[in-house]
């Protein structure tokens, strides 16, 4: 029992150190189609040749609007119902980085800070003196900077990083629910039939009950 309590301490510890050293920085998602467009075109082009996305279909992205013909370049000659899986197999990725690289589908619900911590992950990379390439947030990771902000040089190059980082954060943040948009317009409805359906009892009940007295 002491040692059980000994390590349940030092793992506190390391959660408090953890969080109280590592500032997440905060980012303003994009939620129109343009945003998620790009955010999916860079995740494409810098991600997917290592992570997959499961439970996103290349149909959903037509349903969300869009452009038929990335969509169908992205694809290739997979069917629009097969799942975005990564290029790379498991096999490959086993011997490059001695772990299967996670999938993003669900990946801003399931990290503490949810898409600030993914921002600053993809900005968090750095490069030292001895050409070593290490992130701020998650130092045991094992994947490379996949936009290349730690040799960004100046201001603007910087800049157009965080662009990036953002419009793939946004699309990560549409990817883990990618129905809500519908699911919050059918809310409304749903709300306007209630309304409705409760002012035309109100004034049933008011006649019947007019009738009694």
């Amino acid at each position: 029992m002491n040692a059980f309590l000994k390590i349940a301490v030092l793992c506190s510890f390391s959660v408090y150190a953890w969080s109280s050293e590592v500032k997440l920085e905060k980012v303003t998602l994009e939620n129109d189609v343009p945003a998620i467009e790009r955010g999916a075109e860079t995740l494409m082009n810098a991600c997917h040749s290592c992570h997959g996305m499961k439970y996103i279909k290349y149909r959903d992205l037509l349903t969300f609007g869009m452009n038929k013909q990335k969509v169908d370049g992205w694809r290739a000659d997979q069917s629009l119902d097969a799942p975005l899986l990564a290029q790379m197999s498991e096999n490959d990725a086993m011997l490059a980085f001695a772990k299967v690289p996670p999938d993003l589908s669900l990946m801003t619900k399931a990290r503490d800070g949810g898409v600030n911590y993914l921002y600053s992950y993809l900005l968090g990379y750095y490069t030292t003196a001895e050409g070593v390439t290490g992130n701020h947030i998650f130092p045991e990771t094992k994947m490379p900077d996949p936009l290349g902000i730690s040799g960004a040089a100046t201001p603007e190059q910087r800049t157009e990083i965080q662009g990036q980082a953002r419009d793939i954060v946004s699309f990560l943040a549409w990817a883990a629910d990618p129905h809500e948009a519908e699911r919050i317009r059918l809310g409304y409805y749903v709300i306007a039939y209630l309304l409705a359906l409760t002012t035309l009892l109100y004034f049933v009940k008011k006649q019947i009950w007019s009738r009694l007295k």
